[in-house]
């Protein structure tokens, strides 16, 4: 089927277009939306998914909403909430799959942007840019052991990437081992590590050279050491999640971390720990490393790094593993990673981490959502198989991924916000911001109460 070019470009569609573009510009400006602008807006974000976007968004949302709510259209937010076009406000206990630690629009980190955005938005590519060279030094500082050089990109699976091809560049050998319900992206080498099936067999063969073990299984990962140095298959790294998000919010045994740490020194390989979720405070500690204790050779950080305001991510090494990229700066790049944006974002959000000391109100707040939700679950144990979580990173694990859709339904009904995670349906997530006020934490523990006698087992 041939497309005309020329039909599209009439002088009458350009100034449609135009008119068109004005109008959502003006809707950007208003502090304010009327009654009819917000119908206009539903009608056209429906439309638009449907026709321009991915019309199976649509359908994900009517199976995790009730009908006549599949539509909602979310415009401000703040703090712990997020507001819709119609002006209904939700507390979000999903935070962006982990954006949220330190709030919705936080003021500070909105300022250090804005104030930047007043100077200057990207760079020239090509100069020394300060407030990269300034983050890289606050990172040396504040995460754990020997780590001190870093590399900026715009996402998580980038992080992923670069962690990867850094390995790679370390040394000769090219096994990476990666764990089973683990999610590290769906880019090309962060989907090689990625463990979910449907994600992955569209795109087979992926990266070559990667091994799944079970996770938390420590002699399974002796084993395929072992087996992969008896074939001349060394491993150059092991990327682990120190918790994994995506597959459910599985905490690891409690020495697991530091076995896996010995037998990569044993082996003469590098451990990377994925800390895209389970950075910037949301287990209780600024990285969950620090948890058990271990030092990573490299972690990669991304969606709480930028403060909820840009996208930003970094990855962070030590000396003797980021010294193959000294002789050539350009072996990776990213044009936008690092950008003087990204830098102040993620510099004001360090402040306030720091500051209002998030890491430790994450502890204390996400102990108490948990006892209040065990307490709520104990007298349903039909339904709820567990509720497991570290801070404020929470998944409550149904019998069966029916009975979490319900049950994401009826909270949306009730103005909060939950989803499943990507690699086990079966888990809905609670990943507020880390500054949620306790009487919202009241909120969705009643809701909890009040819906959990209302699932349905069939």
């Amino acid at each position: 089927m041939s497309i005309n070019v020329e039909s599209k470009n009439t002088q009458a569609n350009q100034s449609a277009t135009q008119d068109y573009i004005k109008k959502v510009l003006q809707l950007i400006e208003q502090k304010e939306i009327s009654k009819e602008d917000a119908q206009w807006v539903t009608r056209e974000t429906v439309e638009n998914f449907r026709n321009h976007v991915n019309p199976g968004f649509l359908e994900y949302r009517k199976t995790v909403t009730k009908d006549t709510q599949f539509a909602s259209v979310e415009w401000s937010d703040q703090d712990s909430c997020f507001t819709d076009v119609n002006g209904k406000k939700y507390i979000d206990c999903l935070g962006g799959f982990g954006i949220y630690n330190v709030g919705h629009r936080n003021p500070k980190v909105v300022k250090a942007v804005t104030d930047q955005l007043q100077r200057q938005a990207l760079h020239s590519q090509d100069l020394l840019d300060p407030l990269r060279a300034m983050l890289a030094k606050i990172l040396a500082e504040i995460t754990p052991g020997d780590l001190k050089y870093s590399f900026f990109t715009n996402s998580g699976t980038e992080s992923v990437e670069a962690a990867l091809k850094l390995a790679k560049m370390y040394s000769d050998k090219y096994t990476i081992i990666s764990t089973t319900k683990s999610f590290h992206g769906k880019s090309l080498g962060s989907l090689s590590a990625t463990a979910k099936g449907m994600f992955r067999k569209p795109f087979i063969p992926l990266v070559p050279g990667v091994r799944h073990v079970p996770f938390g299984d420590v002699d399974m990962m002796r084993k395929t050491f072992e087996s992969c140095a008896l074939v001349g298959e060394d491993v150059a790294a092991v990327l682990l999640e120190p918790i994994q998000g995506e597959g459910g919010v599985i905490l690891p045994p409690q020495d697991y971390l530091k076995q896996v740490r010995a037998l990569c020194d044993e082996y003469d390989a590098l451990l990377i720990l994925d800390e895209v979720q389970t950075g910037m405070g949301r287990t209780g500690k600024m990285f969950a490393s620090q948890l058990y204790d271990v030092v990573p050779d490299i972690i990669c950080l991304a969606k709480a790094f930028g403060g909820g305001v840009m996208p930003a991510g970094a990855v962070v090494a030590n000396e003797k593993v980021f010294k193959s990229w000294f002789d050539n700066p350009f072996m990776h790049t990213t044009t936008f990673g690092g950008n003087p944006l990204a830098c102040a974002a993620a510099i004001a959000t360090i402040d306030v981490l720091l500051e209002e000391n998030l890491p430790q109100r994450a502890a204390e707040v996400g102990e108490y959502f948990l006892n209040g939700l065990r307490e709520v679950a104990a007298e349903h144990k039909d339904k709820v198989l567990e509720i497991r979580g570290q801070g404020l990173m929470i998944g409550i694990e149904f019998h069966k991924d029916e009975v979490g859709y319900e049950f994401s339904k009826a909270l949306f009904d009730k103005g909060i916000l939950v989803a499943g995670t990507l690699i086990n349906s079966k888990t809905i997530r609670i990943e507020p911001s880390l500054t949620i006020k306790l009487d919202e934490v009241d909120t969705v523990i009643k809701a909890f109460k009040e819906v959990l006698p209302t699932l349905h087992l069939n």
